[in-house]
Parts: C-alpha cells; structure tokens; sequence
C-alpha cells in the first residue's frame, strides 16, 4: 500500500491563502489520479479536486476559480493552492490515491479571523 502524507494546513484569516501537499511513497501519480478531499465537523467527506496522469483537472463547484490543483515533475507530490479562503473550507483535507481507495492522514485547515 503507498502511503500518502498531506501537510501545509493551518490557521489562516478570511480571504487567505494556503497550500497544502500531499507526497507519496513511491512515484504513483503517473500510474492513478489524484484526489483531494475534505470532511468538515458533523459533516460527510466530499470531493474537491482531481487531476489525472495526463494532467486534466476537475473541480468541485464551490472551489472552482479559487483553488488550483497540481503536481510537481516527479510524480510523487501534489498540491492544492487555496485562494481567497472562506470560513465554510474549515475542514481536514485529505488526498487520495486512487480517489476513494487509499488515503492519507489528512491535514487540518481552519479558516477564521
């Protein structure tokens, strides 16, 4: 099983910025997409972001135009650029490789002034 370790959460004020990572074991991204998640208190986990080997990106709704998806040239790490956070992202994000099948820890981000 790879393991996949997110990082870059925290505290950040109303319209801020974050990025958070998420680097694999072993170079696997160009073998399956990669998904980010986030799951907010008392709340369900939900998608947010996808990118595929070829470099497609999909996006849910309420982050379109504000986060930003990517990865770097290794194939063992992917990002997700947050912009103008809002109070309703407070939430543990989590990656997933393959979407849905493995996780990683996950990596708290609280959005609030």
């Amino acid at each position: 099983q790879v393991q996949l370790v997110e990082s870059g959460g925290g505290l950040v004020q109303p319209g801020g910025s974050l990025r958070l990572s998420c680097a694999a074991s072993r170079s696997i991204f160009s073998l399956y997409p990669m998904g980010w998640y986030r799951q907010a208190p008392g709340k369900q986990r939900v998608f947010v972001a996808l990118i595929t080997s070829d470099g497609s990106t999909t996006y849910a709704d309420s982050v379109k135009g504000r986060f930003t998806i990517s990865r770097d040239g290794t194939w063992d790490t992917v990002y997700l650029q947050m912009n103008n956070l809002e109070p309703e992202d407070t939430a543990v994000y989590y990656c997933s490789a393959p979407p849905g099948q493995n996780w990683g820890q996950g990596t708290q981000v609280t959005v609030s002034s």
